[in-house]
């Protein structure tokens, strides 16, 4: 069997059922908790159904816009209109004055609308799953989600897709169709062959050369990537973004990553090295050990994702993933945090 690294796979039972999200009065039907096996099915159909799920359980919970990137009444330039008394002289339009001889003031744009970059991890590490569903359907229907609550009045959207084979960009755009358009694309995108390893630190630095228009980056992934001293080889771009764009960081997780069961001697293999391991799990002492790293693991996961300024969302597969949405999205309003949150 291919697991990704540290990790060992045994089916679990699917959970009981989604709740009802809060406030909407609805409980989601059956399986809406778990997002569709892309590789299971025809991807148009499938991506309907996705796109109808957020449609439904997001709808009417998460209303209201972005506030404007840079407070005040705007720093873009706008029409000129004749002054009256109590504008701000600073505004005046001498090139119109002086054509017309009439005192005009240049008018400002405000900032509303909003950039937001998707940076997707579709490396093979992500092509696991022992729960409802593989971490690469679930991190296509978090790109899904963020999509349905940032593209509106005027929004774009783009994203860049890492393999580890293959960087694909797909510039930002506005409108639903487009943001359609990205996640079909997104959806078609080819595997990654084993033994190919993710680079999602060099995706991370394609979105700071050039330097782009300041906005929201999203990043998801499950940011087990290291460099050769151990350390998230991710962190570095991560911050250095953080200087110009607010951030978010969607971590994709499954349980059999996070503690082992007992079914005896497992071989397992690692899908981004080719490596291959027999591990005993009959053992309780090793189960015990490999759970203390795997926490170990993720809370330096944690800390490097808030020493990088970054919202951390977890979207685990054997969780009703679109709850979780809208328990962060509702934490982040009552915070009072900006970005597409608000």
């Amino acid at each position: 069997m291919r697991l990704p690294r540290r990790s060992a796979g045994a089916a679990l039972p699917p959970p009981a059922g989604p709740a009802p999200t809060p406030g909407s009065g609805i409980a989601p039907a059956p399986g809406e908790g778990t997002p569709p096996h892309f590789a299971e099915g025809p991807a148009d159909v499938l991506f309907q159904r996705l796109e109808l799920t957020v449609r439904r359980r997001l709808d009417g919970l998460l209303q209201g816009d972005h506030l404007g990137l840079v407070p005040g009444s705007g720093t873009e330039a706008g029409d000129s209109r004749t002054y009256h008394p109590g504008d701000d002289v600073r505004r005046m339009d001498w090139p119109v004055t002086a054509r017309t001889q009439v005192p005009h003031v240049r008018e400002t744009i405000a900032d509303r609308e909003l950039e937001t970059w998707a940076v997707v991890d579709l490396s093979a590490s992500l092509d696991f799953g022992t729960a409802t569903c593989t971490k690469r359907d679930l991190a296509i229907a978090g790109l899904a989600a963020v999509s349905h609550l940032t593209v509106r009045g005027g929004n774009r959207l783009g994203a860049v897709v890492t393999t580890g084979e293959r960087v694909d960009r797909y510039p930002a755009a506005a409108g639903r169709l487009a943001a359609d358009r990205l996640l079909r694309a997104v959806v078609a995108t080819p595997r990654a062959s084993g033994g190919r390893r993710g680079d999602l630190a060099a995706a991370l630095e394609s979105l700071r050369r050039p330097p782009r228009r300041r906005g929201l980056v999203v990043v998801v992934s499950d940011f087990l990537g290291s460099d050769a001293r151990g350390s998230a080889d991710w962190e570095r771009p991560l911050r250095g973004l953080s200087a110009r764009h607010e951030l978010l960081a969607v971590e994709v997780v499954d349980p059999r990553e996070l503690e082992l069961p007992d079914v005896g001697l497992l071989t397992v293999v690692d899908p981004e090295s080719g490596q291959t391991l027999e591990v005993p799990t009959g053992d309780a002492e090793f189960r015990a050990r490999f759970a203390a790293g795997a926490a170990a693991q993720r809370q330096e996961i944690a800390a490097a994702l808030r020493r990088a300024g970054a919202g951390h969302l977890q979207l685990r597969t054997d969780r009703d993933w679109l709850m979780d949405v809208v328990r962060f999205v509702a934490d982040r309003r009552r915070a009072g945090s900006g970005g597409a949150s608000r």
